[in-house]
């Protein structure tokens, strides 16, 4: 009589295979649960939310190309080390180098109206560039598709982007004045003034209105540079009579892009 194999023979190899992807997805859960404090009892409650970030602040890398910034942003430069959610290369490919739920570390010390913790509320987006030369067309064009999905996904006002020297008047000097924030600004994206610009009144404080907007006043004369590159893509360090124009009209306007 001939032998015949049993039906459930054949079947034990997949049933391996499947005891195994089934081990493996068991300890990549295990690897990505929060971690739990064996000092109390777990009893779960569903009223919790991932901390979202409420601020985009913009750079640039200062180096010579997307290979030499990304092998910075994942070690370490002169200050130690430094990284960033993304990287923008000048022909516009975009790279992502930190979750965008995690604390990366770009901004370092300073403060954005209320923000005095800016790595922890904030994406950082690095932009290849050298300081000293425009940004390329398809640098900008990937930028605002970026920033198109994070305001629209992670919930982030659109006032809320600003210059990593927007928020360390004096230490930092990115993106500088070469950046097109009026391009930003025409796409929807950061704070620009609307309509006509007109002389404010006489009691018209521009220190008071610079802290409305959000930047410190521990430097004004810092202050003022970066927000005449921010502004008026130039040099300076005294606020002229345009200046208050500008001041005044992003004081008008319905909300002040440091309260989010």
């Amino acid at each position: 009589m001939p032998f015949v194999r049993p039906r459930y023979a054949r079947l034990l190899p997949i049933s391996r295979t499947l005891l195994l992807l089934m081990l493996l997805a068991l300890l990549a859960a295990c690897a990505t649960a929060p971690a739990r404090n064996p000092m109390a009892q777990w009893v779960p409650s569903p009223n919790f939310d991932q901390r979202r970030p409420v601020l985009i602040v913009l750079h640039f890398t200062g180096g010579h190309s997307a290979q030499q910034s990304l092998q910075t942003l994942r070690t370490s430069n002169d200050s130690g080390p430094v990284s960033a959610h993304y990287l923008i290369g000048r022909d516009g490919h975009v790279y992502q180098l930190v979750a965008d739920e995690l604390r990366a570390w770009h901004a370092g010390a300073g403060r954005w109206g209320t923000i005095t913790d800016v790595n922890s509320a904030s994406i950082g987006i690095e932009l290849d560039n050298d300081g000293q030369s425009p940004f390329a067309p398809a640098q900008i064009d990937s930028l605002l598709g970026l920033l198109t999905d994070l305001t629209t996904r992670l919930r982030i006002p659109r006032t809320q982007i600003i210059g990593h020297e927007d928020l360390a008047p004096g230490r930092k000097e990115d993106p500088g004045p070469l950046f097109p924030w009026k391009q930003l600004a025409d796409a929807g994206f950061g704070w620009w003034p609307q309509g006509t610009l007109v002389d404010p009144p006489a009691d018209f404080d521009p220190w008071m209105a610079l802290g409305m907007v959000g930047y410190s006043l521990d430097n004004r004369a810092a202050t003022v540079r970066s927000f005449h590159h921010h502004f008026r893509g130039m040099e300076g360090d005294t606020l002229d009579a345009q200046d208050l124009r500008i001041l005044y009209a992003l004081t008008r306007q319905p909300s002040v892009p440091a309260a989010p």
